[in-house]
């Protein structure tokens, strides 16, 4: 077990689940590396995968370390981490990313793992309509995000575009769900403040 995932209150079968004795992640061409004073997520066409390519459900991360904290805080929705797999895609999702994921765990449930500010709900947009091979083109411009799909405008405003408002909208049915925290912008931040009360 790693100390410094010990003292931010992860469970052991959480950290043996993504194999977490140091807290470097490799994602094949680049690495993630996390400690309390610093956190360096790649940018990388590569992926890293925890647990099974059989598994049940997937989650998708930007990083390994908010795989980790998501899973520590919701450990109560995944008693058995053997019907789980976890992705982390890194900063930014590449096309060939997305192609694998929906050519690999197109049917599974799929769950959506980042934060709450707008990038993180453009990558919700971006990776959905990717995996279910939906073309979207995605702008911000003056205080609005616009989303072309299907050779339609949609228009949000910045501040409450989510996923499920553009599906209502565009009627479309990905079939994947979001997770956000409440209070803090990701759940990683969550468990760090957890951890200092």
């Amino acid at each position: 077990m790693n100390q410094i995932l010990t003292r931010l209150g992860i469970p052991p079968e959480v950290q043996a689940f993504f194999h977490a004795e140091e807290l470097i992640f490799d994602y094949g061409s680049d690495t993630e590396h996390f400690s309390l004073d610093f956190h360096r997520v790649p940018t990388t066409p590569n992926l890293y995968i925890a647990g099974a390519e059989a598994a049940k459900e997937l989650v998708l991360t930007s990083s390994v370390m908010e795989g980790i904290a998501f899973l520590a805080l919701s450990a109560h929705h995944y008693p058995n981490l053997s019907d789980l797999a976890v992705i982390a895609i890194g900063n930014l999702p590449y096309q060939g990313q997305l192609d694998y994921i929906s050519a690999g765990w197109q049917k599974r449930k799929i769950t959506l793992v980042f934060g709450k500010d707008i990038l993180g709900r453009l990558t919700d947009i971006r990776i959905a309509t990717g995996i279910r091979n939906k073309k979207v083109r995605l702008a911000q411009l003056h205080g609005m995000i616009n989303i072309e799909y299907n050779h339609i405008l949609y228009r949000f405003p910045l501040e409450s575009f989510s996923l499920n408002k553009f599906e209502k909208a565009a009627a479309l049915r990905s079939g994947i769900r979001t997770c956000k925290p409440k209070q803090f912008e990701t759940y990683l931040d969550q468990l760090k403040y957890d951890a200092k009360q």
